[in-house]
């Protein structure tokens, strides 16, 4: 996945928002560095965090445990872009998971369908109300299909 954010919907102000996302932001950095090392601290861009993780659910974890320790279990939840369509081969209409791997066997290429019910896992395992660019930006079959399964649970975008 491209992008992990937090969303503190459990704030009653502005004000109370911020202190919430700064505080998992402070926490997160201090599970990432005890994992990861110093270096993995170092942010992008955009201020995020990019530490060298090897699977989706190792980042979910990250943050899961970064909203705890800030107290903010039932407050803070969790959005993700995929931008999928960065992964997507046209040709074979599959998703390379580990698409960013210089010596790529294919091993972790899936179908629209097994992306699917990956996505319902997530959501079903961790504080996910939003779903960004979740497959490629033609594949409506599978849009519709996350949306008419998943949409009163998580947000599709």
């Amino acid at each position: 996945m491209q992008e992990f954010m937090i969303l503190p919907i459990g704030a009653s102000s502005f004000k109370e928002a911020m202190k919430m996302g700064v505080e998992v932001y402070h926490n997160l950095k201090s599970v990432i560095k005890k994992k990861y090392g110093q270096d993995a601290t170092n942010v992008g861009d955009e201020g995020g965090f990019a530490p060298n993780i090897q699977e989706n659910r190792e980042g979910l974890e990250l943050l899961k445990t970064a909203i705890a320790k800030a107290g903010y279990t039932d407050k803070v939840v969790i959005g993700m872009d995929v931008a999928a369509s960065e992964f997507y081969g046209e040709k074979d209409k599959t998703y390379d998971l580990n698409f960013k791997e210089e010596n790529n066997d294919g091993e972790e290429k899936i179908s629209g369908e097994q992306l699917k019910d990956l996505y319902k896992s997530f959501v079903r395992e961790y504080p996910i109300v939003s779903i960004e660019d979740l497959f490629d930006q033609d594949d409506w079959e599978h849009y519709a299909k996350m949306t008419a399964e998943c949409s009163e649970h998580v947000q599709i975008v």
